[in-house]
């Protein structure tokens, strides 16, 4: 989906809340303190790897170093080029700073809630992306939970929002940014580009 389609996604569900909702969440990821301590995990049959490419293109584009993902992997394969080779024991080390981001439209396996538990005992901030699973949003300090069929509104959409969201600036700078350019606007005229 690029940034047209989110575009248009986000006018159709304007009116529902969750966009205004993808955004307060998007802005959890940016507390994260440095590049490489976002880990985005999901699940050993779904590897969030499509949003964490997203994380990473709004990274790059908007100059938020610490929105660059670390895609963390059941089972890396060998040989695996170094950012698609890393393997749980990044979340075992997991600290204060740092944000364990879950994303998984099913239920989380055992395994995983455990580690979830255990990063959050060391002090990283615990985010989910779901489909609703109370024990996983049990363990996370915010999440958002997906209905299973809302329309517009999936996971993949879901997914697509919050990684757009994360990389924009906040609303208040977005409002006041659009008001100085009605004003410039007002002043000279249109902007006209060839």
């Amino acid at each position: 989906m690029d940034a047209a389609s989110v575009t248009f996604v986000r006018e159709m569900l304007a009116s529902t809340g969750w966009v205004e909702r993808t955004r307060e969440f998007a802005l959890t990821l940016r507390a994260t303190r440095s590049p490489g301590g976002l880990l985005v995990v999901g699940t050993p049959d779904e590897e969030p790897w499509h949003l964490a490419a997203h994380l990473g293109d709004e990274a790059r584009m908007s100059g938020l170093a610490q929105l660059a993902p670390t895609l963390v992997r059941w089972s890396p394969p060998p040989g695996a080029p170094p950012h698609l080779a890393v393997g749980l024991e990044r979340i075992e080390a997991a600290r204060r700073g740092e944000t364990l981001f879950v994303v998984t439209e099913e239920k989380a396996p055992v395994p995983l809630l455990e580690r979830v538990d255990d990063a959050r005992r060391t002090g990283a901030t615990i985010l989910a992306l779901d489909g609703g699973d109370p024990e996983l949003e049990g363990l996370a300090h915010d999440a958002l939970a997906v209905p299973a069929e809302d329309g517009l509104f999936t996971f993949d959409t879901a997914q697509h929002l919050v990684s757009m969201a994360a990389g924009e600036l906040p609303r208040s700078a977005n409002r006041l940014l659009d008001r100085l350019a009605r004003l410039a606007e007002r002043i000279t005229g249109p902007r006209v580009t060839d």
